[in-house]
């Protein structure tokens, strides 16, 4: 039987005998003797326990569900459904119907609209309050779920990566480090991964009264801006990206490392299954350089992308939350950013399930 929502977990002797990490248990020891409010749903409290080990990611086939959906989407797009777009070029935030209780066909229509919209806003839903199996269920729809080598994760559900920021906990700062005066950080998640992840779902359980949204950009948006003789010299390049600072971040501080880290080729532009875009894929967060560039000519190069991204504020966009919220993205064609700009006494609470797609595919002039 699988724990109720409303389960706290508690460290067993049995558990550290088994060497949870000391991050686990420092977090056990605050989240008891806090004078705070506890959370509002424990069972997503991050759970970390160096003991857990994962075989290393194999290759798998995949087809987008997207590429099976119905352009017109009659299963999303129903007369109860309104669209209220954030911005042009990405950004939509879809109320009247919920996720939860949509057909196959439904989940394919969303991971088309996801990826010709990029960023899906559903507000007041329930999905929060479903079984852990219920939820996984659901995002398996759009690939094998990934799990993450070093976050916090629900414990006995290592599917789910639990962000989370509270008085005492802030793996944001201690990973980036606090003597930042900008601490915006724009990635894309998980892309050292062979199979990186596409429609991506995340959810709100705490929110603090302002601030703690997610800014979005379009790298379709990105690429087009681009001229096209910049265009046809991207195109054919490959860039590295790690998983290593992560990984040795987690291990300094006594955290997990659930597989040993992997450094990836991916094409610098790859090309959406179900759309046919063009997209850039880089990313400050993972993206370490360029094969075949000398060191100076990589560095050059992903600097001028990683700013034209960063700066291009005409195609981002800015998701507020409240508890409810599920915010569903394709990891293929955006980058993101945490906004760590709320109270440090305030609690936000958020869970991502993170289905992997295909191989990137590369563009071609």
């Amino acid at each position: 039987m699988a724990p109720s929502v409303s389960e706290i977990a508690t460290t067993t002797t049995e558990e550290i005998s088994r060497g949870v990490s000391k991050l686990q248990l420092k977090s056990e020891t605050e989240k008891q003797t806090s004078q705070e409010v506890p959370p509002s749903y424990p069972l997503y409290y991050p759970h970390f326990d160096v003991t857990e080990k994962f075989s290393p990611t194999e290759i798998f086939e995949f087809t987008d569900p997207g590429t099976r959906a119905d352009p017109k989407k009659p299963h999303l797009l129903t007369e109860s459904t309104s669209l209220r777009h954030l911005s042009p070029y990405l950004g939509t935030e879809v109320t009247g119907i919920q996720i939860s209780n949509l057909s196959s066909e439904g989940l394919d229509e969303l991971a088309l609209l996801a990826a010709e919209r990029k960023v899906l806003v559903f507000p007041d839903q329930d999905f929060k309050d479903l079984a852990p199996e219920k939820q996984i269920a659901i995002a398996r729809h759009f690939g094998p779920i990934q799990i993450h080598p070093t976050s916090g994760n629900a414990k006995g559900y290592p599917e789910f990566h639990v962000v989370y920021r509270d008085a005492n906990n802030n793996r944001f700062e201690e990973y980036r480090g606090a003597n930042r005066a900008n601490r915006t950080s724009w990635h894309s998640d998980v892309s050292y991964e062979k199979q990186t992840p596409g429609t991506t779902l995340f959810w709100i359980l705490d929110q603090p009264e302002v601030g703690g949204d997610t800014l979005f950009s379009s790298q379709v948006e990105a690429y087009n801006r681009l001229s096209p003789e910049f265009k046809k010299r991207l195109e054919g390049l490959r860039a590295v990206h790690s998983a290593v600072p992560q990984a040795e971040a987690s291990r300094q501080r006594g955290g997990p490392v659930r597989r040993e880290p992997v450094e990836t080729e991916h094409p610098l532009v790859r090309v959406h299954p179900a759309t046919g875009e063009k997209a850039l894929y880089i990313n400050q967060g993972f993206t370490k350089y360029i094969v075949g560039f000398k060191d100076e000519e990589s560095e050059y190069l992903l600097k001028f992308l990683f700013d034209h991204i960063s700066k291009g504020a005409d195609f981002h966009v800015r998701a507020s939350y409240h508890p409810g919220t599920v915010v569903v993205w394709d990891n293929r064609v955006t980058v993101h950013s945490a906004t760590n700009d709320f109270d440090k006494v305030a609690r936000r609470h958020a869970v991502r399930l993170t289905p992997q797609a295909e191989v990137p595919i590369p563009a071609t002039a």
